[in-house]
């Protein structure tokens, strides 16, 4: 079938729809004009966004009922008042002007697994690192909880490897709060290039690699 540019997308999967929604919705609620870049071709549909807070970009996929080329940047929370749960679809609105991220995407090809991790450990230690930053920022005198301070903070915990891992703990972080670490089935780590990717069969959270970090400890992974 030849594909076309479409105005709707039709998901051939029950529940995409509802994933995609709640996705969104997590997405407008941080950050209210919120954008999200959409991809479709070869029978599936990318919807790639970057959270608020999170120095990663997130991905949802879909398989589409049919094909469709399409590639555009719209408003997250517009795109959310066109899905329709019931049709397991979405309408695309009219483009936006995207955000300088949205024009430097993942690859689609050559991901490379290099790891699988058990999501409840994944999500474990993505809790454990929120309740450290709590407790450490708590303990801060009041004349040093400077927005510098805290983002320092921040970005020394993040910055940590995921146990023996080269994914930095802020995408196991994002992966969390974004609701992508459930179920049974292992989070998978992947490699292509520059990027590094956990995914999970809610969605994936990708980062770009800084550099080369050191072995760390506390989490057993089953590496390929």
């Amino acid at each position: 079938m030849t594909a076309t540019v479409a105005d709707r997308l039709v998901f051939a999967d029950p529940g995409e729809a509802a994933g995609l929604a709640a996705f969104l919705e997590r997405l407008v609620r941080w950050e209210k004009n919120a954008a999200v870049r959409i991809q479709a071709g070869g029978g599936v549909a990318a919807v790639f966004a970057k959270p608020a807070r999170f120095e990663v970009l997130a991905v949802r996929t879909g398989r589409l009922l049919e094909p469709v080329e399409l590639d555009v940047t719209v408003a997250a929370g517009e795109l959310l008042e066109l899905v329709e749960e019931e049709q397991e679809a979405v309408g695309v609105p009219k483009a936006v002007t995207g955000p300088s991220w949205a024009g430097v995407l993942p690859p689609r090809g050559g991901w490379q697994e290099f790891a699988r991790v058990p999501v409840d450990a994944v999500g474990s230690v993505a809790a454990a690192a929120v309740g450290e930053f709590r407790e450490r920022a708590e303990k801060l005198p009041p004349e040093r909880r400077a927005r510098q301070t805290l983002d320092a903070l921040a970005e020394e915990i993040w910055s940590r490897p995921l146990g023996r891992t080269q994914l930095p703990l802020r995408a196991a972080h994002a992966a969390h709060a974004l609701g992508f670490l459930r179920g049974t089935d292992p989070a998978v780590l992947l490699e292509s290039g520059a990027w590094l990717r956990l995914r999970t069969a809610y969605g994936s959270v990708v980062v770009r690699r800084r550099e080369r970090p050191g072995a760390g400890g506390g989490l057993s992974v089953t590496p390929v």
